[in-house]
């Protein structure tokens, strides 16, 4: 089995390699792409070491051609970044003058990166269609992974979109049990980088009231959040939450830091890259778990073993909502426990969402729909409503100013503004 991996040149790739070789014996050829020749240079040849140490016979292989990458592959995996971390960076910098988030993912800086993202992915999805395998399906790990993979499936691709938080908190949970993380099923609500754990059950019993109770402190310190919020909820939020329940505390924190995530992660990007061009190194590097994606590779082998094997197991995946919570449009993409098999992915029947999440559900998923309506058919008036609709920015004046910063921070990428 060929699969292709989409912006194949990033520091992640070594960690995909790493679980391709320990958990995918049935992958035969592996190509990276990306049109970063350097980047390719120092990261084609570590993931093929680190493929070669674990005695795994696939070919590995690099090229800047999507055409030839794509060719003939049973899996393409989408995990790029348009105009890398200094688009990033800009995304979470310029926000913060109009008093909002500056983030990569949501605010108005994940509004600029889904524009700059989705029409490219959608060109990727439109060569596979062409020259990958019938049935071969796309699986997006590019954020905004929720918006990414509803522009695929409404455009009519085979697409399940991944993200590392739930099984992050999964092995964090089962770690802190003291059980192995594969006894464990999270009760997963919400949308991408907007859910909450509302259940952790092992052995038919659920265990997240002890974990709250035993761990709370050390859990609420883990998502960012106080310890009342676990305790007043019976929940654990994700991290993104925080952006929601604290967003003055950490728009006056991202104010005081003077660093940005971005500057961050390109300091141990600039590390990693000189690592790999070591032609000894063959394992992944400690601090690669620095550069976040935890458990990557474990969890994009096991979606991707699923749909090649039909294994029909149950995995937590960005998916059409099909009636799954009702307060919402089928057409919706939601991202919750979902069995998984060569047909796709079907979310399991879930308990009622109650209005603490409900509402801020709904709302974000009425953003998403904008904001992917946006991305696709461009427009200032398009961009405006998407940025008022979302329920960090949602004020008139803040979001006709942000439009046009937005704009003309992403000229480069926006042929249309």
């Amino acid at each position: 089995m060929k699969l292709a991996v989409i912006g194949g040149g990033s520091t992640y790739t070594p960690e995909l390699a790493d679980g391709l070789a320990r958990l995918a014996p049935g992958v035969t050829e592996v190509v990276l792409v990306d049109p970063d020749s350097e980047r390719l240079a120092a990261v084609g040849p570590v993931s093929q070491r680190i493929m070669r140490r674990y005695g795994h016979q696939a070919t590995l292989r690099w090229t800047d051609d999507p055409e030839d990458g794509i060719d003939g592959a049973a899996a393409v995996l989408i995990q790029l970044r348009i105009g890398g971390q200094a688009t990033r960076h800009r995304d979470e910098t310029w926000p913060g003058e109009f008093c909002c988030l500056g983030q990569e993912t949501t605010g108005a800086g994940g509004l600029a990166k889904a524009m700059r993202t989705i029409p490219t992915v959608l060109k990727i999805a439109e060569i596979a269609r062409r020259r990958a395998l019938p049935g071969a399906w796309i699986i997006d790990f590019t954020n905004p992974v929720g918006m990414v993979t509803r522009a695929l499936l409404d455009a009519g691709h085979r697409a399940v979109g991944l993200c590392n938080v739930a099984i992050g908190l999964q092995r964090y949970f089962s770690s802190l049990l003291d059980v192995a993380p594969e006894s464990m099923t999270l009760d997963h609500v919400g949308l991408n980088h907007l859910t909450w754990e509302r259940a952790a059950v092992v052995d038919g019993t659920d265990r997240l009231p002890s974990l709250i109770a035993d761990h709370g402190d050390e859990i609420a310190e883990h998502v960012g959040s106080p310890r009342s919020v676990l305790d007043n909820h019976g929940l654990v939020p994700s991290y993104y939450l925080r952006y929601y329940y604290f967003h003055d505390e950490v728009v006056d924190e991202q104010r005081k830091s003077g660093k940005t995530r971005a500057q961050a992660v390109m300091e141990v990007e600039n590390e990693l890259l000189k690592m790999y061009t070591d032609p000894d190194l063959d394992t992944k590097p400690e601090i690669l778990s620095k550069r976040g994606g935890a458990f990557y590779s474990e969890a994009a082998v096991a979606l991707l073993s699923s749909l090649v094997s039909d294994t029909n197991d149950t995995q937590v995946v960005n998916v059409r909502n099909n009636g799954t919570y009702r307060f919402l449009d089928d057409n919706a993409v939601i991202e919750v426990p979902a069995v998984v098999g060569a047909a796709g992915a079907a979310p399991v029947a879930a308990a009622p969402v109650p209005p603490l999440m409900r509402g801020l559900i709904a709302h974000m998923s009425a953003y998403e729909e904008l904001a992917v309506d946006a991305a696709l058919r461009g427009g200032r008036e398009r961009v405006a409503a998407a940025l008022l609709a979302h329920p960090l920015v949602g004020q008139y004046p803040a979001a006709e100013k942000m439009t046009d910063r937005l704009l003309a921070e992403n000229a480069d990428f926006l042929p249309w503004a």
